[in-house]
């Protein structure tokens, strides 16, 4: 499990991936149909650890105790895949699953194949949160001295040109931040929600897509990576993009996924061909042979290897906030100081930043189940903030599910003090002083947020939601301005009593006389079912309308929007006939 044991030390280093020999009994089908994770059932000894982890920590639930007697065993709900559930990728089961029943999906091979292929160059792109987990693993002093070695390493590996994640880290924050300051001028939907954790993204897009329009419409640093290197290779290196081959080396399993998809193709060729985790990339240097702690630093190729300090720290959470808000505070005298309350390992950190007459209430999320909670209190309007940046991992990228054992919150804490120290011995600490990044704008992009800049750096979102509510009008009149009042009559709220509380509410409606003022409807789930039964009226849902809270339910909160919408209603007839 730890990858340091010497059996595996000896199998990575003689190629050995699988067990030849059968086992005993019988052997339930292996589930490697996604791009991020390969869950092993046969190795599973029963522990809950990756159901609690999914569960409590992550708030998605897509695993879970199955079957009676001996036949118990984790898996998701009928037996699925993962592909076919609401798995968002984020590989933490793996990162605490002891016996590696769920394991990172390996690319390992694909990458020696593209290296092997005398028609390719192969590029690759290390992420920020890597050099810290490398340092860690070879016992290296420092994150830039690790990366300066892990430079070292690519090279004698095979790779054509070695490059840093954080430049285009530094392109995202110079995009999104022009992005939220034109929210902010135009008046546009906030909050603004960073777009970096392609498991946050998923995660918006199965159980929040009314949320869409808020996420940053920046693609990931990975993605824009991808797409400007295969452009600038083939413009200036006259290198054709089908012969470019783009390789990711990154803290997260959920990247495999982002580069898969669709919208990330150009007449189907990947922006990003693989993606290797840090794990993976540590089982090729043992397989090359090659003894990382002893091999000189090296540094990385130009332009896409410079970066500023802001970079750097995206692997860390509250480091894209941070980031964002050292260029929009640009000539705003706003102290640096003010900008490490986004800093740490919390699951939720909250701070106020005055940028010159405004004051930018901020969210820092890291961990899924913490997003949930602000998504829940923003849709009640309990909340209100103008930048939330959320992490799929706790504590960010560096605890990503890619990332080598051990990966527990000591672990975290290091690799976040490491990343902050490189922040500190850069030269530059604002992403839009990087002269790489100036430089691309004038020879290619134009200006932040100009159309090729949308057509390269920016991309767009869809709903993943499998249940979607099916209205049943219960009228058949038109509606005109009537109130909405809608309904669940889904299993859950439908046997704490929902579809008598929809009957009460109908007959309390007719007995007042406003029946012609309200439109009921019965719907399905409003993914609020412990809360049942749910009703909805006009935007609003409340929970736990039994039969026998309804007449104080209609008297205080139907009935005066009924009697409020046919008011406004006549007194628009009124001005007509005038």
């Amino acid at each position: 499990k730890n990858t340091r044991c010497r059996l595996q030390e000896l199998a990575h280093k003689l190629g050995v991936k699988t067990v030849r020999f059968e086992e005993p009994g019988s052997v339930l089908p292996i589930d490697d149909t996604n791009p991020s994770i390969v869950r092993d059932p046969n190795k599973c000894i029963l522990c809950g650890d990756c159901v609690r982890m999914c569960k409590e920590v992550q708030g998605i639930g897509v695993l879970d105790f199955v079957g009676r007697g001996s036949g118990v065993r984790v898996s998701p709900a009928f037996g699925k895949n993962l592909k076919d559930v609401e798995c968002v990728y984020c590989g933490q089961c793996a990162s605490v699953c002891p016996t590696g029943a769920l394991t990172i999906k390996s690319q390992v091979d694909e990458v020696w194949n593209a290296i092997n292929d005398p028609t390719r160059t192969v590029i690759v792109q290390v992420a920020p949160a890597v050099r810290a987990a490398i340092a860690q693993a070879y016992g290296v002093t420092g994150g830039e001295q690790a990366m300066g070695k892990t430079v070292t390493a690519l090279r004698r590996m095979g790779f054509d040109r070695v490059y840093d994640t954080s430049f285009t880290a530094d392109l995202t924050t110079v995009e999104e931040a022009t992005e939220f300051l034109g929210r902010v001028a135009e008046g546009k939907k906030l909050p603004q929600f960073t777009s970096c954790c392609p498991a946050w993204v998923k995660f918006v897009e199965q159980f929040y897509p009314d949320y869409l329009s808020n996420l940053s419409s920046c693609k990931s640093p990975q993605q824009m990576f991808g797409a400007l290197s295969k452009r600038y290779m083939a413009d200036h290196e006259g290198i054709a993009r089908e012969n470019l081959y783009v390789v990711s080396v990154m803290p997260c399993t959920a990247k495999k996924f982002e580069a898969k998809r669709p919208e990330f193709t150009v007449d189907g060729d990947p922006d990003v061909n693989a993606v290797l985790s840090t794990q993976e990339l540590i089982n090729m240097i043992s397989e090359a042979g090659i003894r990382l702690a002893d091999l000189p630093a090296d540094s990385m190729d130009l332009p896409f290897g410079f970066k500023t300090g802001a970079g750097i720290i995206f692997g860390a959470s509250g480091g894209v906030a941070e980031a964002v808000l050292r260029m929009a505070a640009s000539g705003d005298g706003a102290s640096p100081s003010e900008f490490r309350a986004v800093r740490g390992l919390d699951g939720l950190k909250e701070a106020e930043v005055t940028l010159g007459e405004k004051t930018l209430r901020l969210a820092v999320i890291s961990g899924l189940a913490n997003a949930r909670q602000v998504l829940d209190k923003l849709r009640a309007g309990e909340a209100n903030y103008d930048i939330i940046e959320v992490m799929a991992c706790r504590g960010g990228c560096i605890g990503g599910g890619g990332q080598p054992m051990p990966n527990d919150m000591s672990a975290r804490e290091e690799r976040k003090n490491m990343l902050y120290d490189c922040d500190a011995i850069q030269p530059l600490h604002n992403a839009a002083d990087n002269p790489y990044i100036k430089e691309c704008y004038s020879t290619l992009l134009g200006k932040p947020n100009s159309s090729v800049a949308h057509q390269l750096l920016h991309t767009g979102y869809r709903s993943r939601k499998r249940i979607h509510g099916e209205d049943l009008d219960l009228t058949d009149t038109e509606t005109g301005e009537k109130v909405p009042v809608s309904v669940c009559i889904g299993t859950n709220c439908y046997l704490k009593g929902s579809y008598d509380t929809l009957r009460r509410l109908i007959d309390k409606a007719r007995d007042a006389g406003l029946a012609g003022n309200i439109d009921f409807k019965a719907t399905f789930c409003f993914e609020k079912c412990k809360a049942g039964p749910n009703v909805q009226v006009g935007e609003t849902v409340y929970g736990g309308i039994t039969p026998d809270k309804i007449d104080d339910f209609f008297n205080e909160t139907v009935a005066p929007a009924a009697r409020s919408r046919s008011k406004a209603a006549e007194s628009e007839v009124d001005k007509c006939l005038q």
